[in-house]
């Protein structure tokens, strides 16, 4: 229970009637979500339990819904395991906030105020441009890159091996997907999301996160926190600040975020969100680690008993 390094959910994994058990289950559970209702000034909690689809899939909507519940359900975790002691924590994409917040680099409300505007800011630039995403199923990296290069698109996520995701204009990713092939990329898979996240056409989103960012108070992290954009560790609020904001526009290197805790030594890992989109990744760059993942009360409490 000494070397637990925590991981937190991306954009993408969320799921209407996320929360639900851990509310119904706990009053500090009921009181955080009460107190993101409040902040927020509209009922997430209604929209994470009750939906719409559609509406929890807003990126102004699923961001603080995913911090949230993923907070929550690190609260319920160290309500079993009082002697929890993480020695690290990384999050994909949005994920890497909450992870900012579980570290102590800023309050709970005070984050949750930042994915808000985060996704109220890169929903409006969504709206703004024409932009589109596709997974690129290629063990060369090189070749990938090449052909974002070539389509003036954007390499968004380093996912894991062979999962590379490419963003930018429609035009862009449309042609990057016909041409693929010609690459000996072997799959290219459009994805179904509002716009290009992680690529230049996010820059007006970037731009006033930034203005947000410098009027939050950040101290430095209790435990190690590996940023997205850089791959590496982040200790200076500064710096914190910096990484925060290059990641709306830059490549989240997930793999090497992940294979440098391995080379830590660390081989215990624990996924706080819906679904098990992280373990996924994780088995892909790494064999001999165990991801325990906790999106309900079961994996909660198999979780706990495991770690225990």
């Amino acid at each position: 229970m000494s070397d637990v390094v925590l991981l937190f959910s991306g954009q993408g994994a969320q799921k209407v009637g996320m929360g639900k058990e851990f509310f119904d289950s706990s009053a500090e559970a009921r009181a955080m979500f009460g107190e993101a209702d409040e902040t927020l000034g509209f009922e997430l909690s209604r929209v994470m339990f009750e939906g719409p689809e559609d509406e929890l899939t807003r990126t102004s909507r699923c961001q603080p819904a995913l911090y949230l519940d993923g907070l929550v359900a690190l609260t319920l975790l160290r309500q079993r395991l009082p002697g929890l002691k993480p020695v690290a924590a990384a999050g994909l994409s949005l994920g890497e906030f909450t992870a900012h917040a579980a570290a102590g680099s800023f309050s709970f409300s005070d984050g949750l105020r930042l994915v808000s505007k985060r996704g109220a800011f890169m929903e409006e630039a969504c709206e703004a441009t024409r932009g589109a995403m596709a997974a690129m199923i290629s063990r060369d990296e090189e070749v990938v890159k090449e052909l974002a290069a070539e389509c003036d698109v954007d390499v968004a996520n380093l996912n894991a091996p062979g999962q590379i995701v490419l963003s930018g204009s429609v035009a862009g990713i449309d042609k990057a997907a016909e041409g693929a092939r010609d690459k000996g990329i072997r799959r290219a898979v459009k994805l179904k999301v509002a716009g290009a996240y992680h690529s230049r056409l996010m820059q007006s989103a970037q731009e006033k996160l930034a203005a947000e960012l410098a009027g939050v108070e950040i101290s430095k992290p209790s435990i190690p926190v590996v940023c997205n954009f850089g791959a590496s560790v982040v200790e200076e609020p500064a710096e914190i600040r910096q990484m925060l904001e290059q990641q709306v526009t830059g490549s989240v290197r997930w793999s090497e975020s992940i294979e440098w805790l391995v080379g830590q030594g660390h081989r215990t890992f624990v996924e706080l969100g819906p679904g098990k989109v992280l373990a996924g990744l994780v088995s892909k760059i790494a064999k001999d680690v165990t991801v325990h993942s906790i999106d309900d009360l079961a994996s909660l409490d198999a979780a706990a008993e495991a770690l225990a």
